[in-house]
């Protein structure tokens, strides 16, 4: 005859509902609100020495893009004007967008400011932002204790 056995499975459905409501209060990148008429995708990568964000910003030039650091939030504007023609041009389709937009990412890691590096090329924007000190993670050797 086969023994009652209790069912062993509500250790393993608590660890669960833990580990999904963690990850509901965890602090998330997207939650920066993005504002105008467009809005540019970016990347926001890490190393161990800085924080990389990558924009695509199409058809503009690098003197219409501008950034700004302020609380280890980067902000990222401009305006993409439209090309007027004064010729009788008719449209049939028009997808690409113009206007001006404001983008802010909120920084994984603290970041110096008098180090950041921009650059534009492509029609893509590199912010490069070399991380503080105190934010790089510092390796502790570990010794036998014999």
């Amino acid at each position: 005859m086969r023994s009652l056995v209790p069912w062993g499975g509500m250790t393993g459905l608590k660890q669960e509902m833990d580990r999904v409501f963690d990850r509901f209060f965890e602090t998330r990148w997207e939650d920066m609100p993005a504002l105008g008429d467009w809005v540019p995708k970016v990347d926001v990568s890490e190393t161990k020495d800085a924080v990389v964000v990558k924009a695509e910003i199409p058809g503009m030039e690098a003197n219409d893009v501008h950034a700004s650091l302020q609380e280890n939030v980067l902000t990222i504007s401009g305006e993409k004007k439209q090309e007027k023609e004064e010729n009788d041009e008719r449209y049939h389709r028009m997808e690409r967008s113009y206007g001006s937009f404001t983008r802010s990412v909120r920084l994984p890691a603290g970041v110096d400011s008098s180090k950041v590096n921009a650059s534009f090329k492509s029609g893509v924007l590199t912010v490069t932002l070399p991380k503080t000190a105190a934010a790089k993670a510092t390796p502790i050797p570990v010794k036998s204790g014999s």
